[in-house]
């Protein structure tokens, strides 16, 4: 998910250099969404993930 959050800010950037607003803005917003949810995935595996438990 991190993956697709930096691939789209960096079409972003690169759309916003451009002069193409409308596509820089959709990319920008779909970055934050995958961000977001990264950062949640991320949160719950570290609570709730199966780690090694002791005998």
């Amino acid at each position: 998910m991190f993956r697709w959050a930096i691939i789209f800010a960096v079409v972003a950037l690169i759309a916003a250099l451009l002069g193409f607003g409308g596509v820089a803005g959709l990319s920008a917003s779909l970055a934050k969404v995958f961000l977001l949810v990264a950062v949640v995935i991320l949160v719950l595996g570290f609570f709730f993930g199966r780690g090694r438990r002791m005998p």
